[in-house]
């Protein structure tokens, strides 16, 4: 088997906004949708993103340990551009702290299940040769 992509949920209020977000912020590109879900590639990476709809009104709340994970030299004011994008669409978002070179974002109407992560690119530096 090979790896292929990581699916998570999304409320499906604010799927399109989601979407939207990606595509325009972080240079997401569509490959693939159906009624209930969406498949997109950040240019350059080689893992896709599936995000399905979802009615469920309950948020996991450990959802922080679940990542969509981006690297940044910057990664706690990358996270605060998103999350002042959001705000502009009327979603409710919270940047937090792992340690101080990694940090979340969450949309908690919106990610069902995960956050959005950003970190320092010297901790996906693993010494190995992919």
């Amino acid at each position: 088997m090979r790896f292929n992509h990581v699916a998570n949920r999304l409320d499906a209020r604010h799927f399109e906004t989601v979407v939207e977000m990606l595509r325009t912020q972080l240079g997401f590109v569509e490959l693939r949708r159906t009624e209930r879900a969406i498949w997109l590639r950040q240019p350059g990476s080689n893992v896709d993103l599936q995000f399905s709809r979802s009615d469920t009104a309950h948020r996991d709340e450990d959802k922080p340990r679940s990542q969509v994970s981006f690297l940044s030299d910057t990664p706690r004011e990358a996270l605060e551009a998103l999350a002042a994008w959001a705000r502009d669409r009327g979603l409710e978002a919270a940047v937090g702290a792992y340690s101080d070179r990694e940090f979340w974002l969450d949309l908690p109407a919106t990610f069902v299940d995960f956050v959005i992560e950003a970190m320092r690119p010297e901790l996906a530096d693993y010494g190995i040769e992919a």
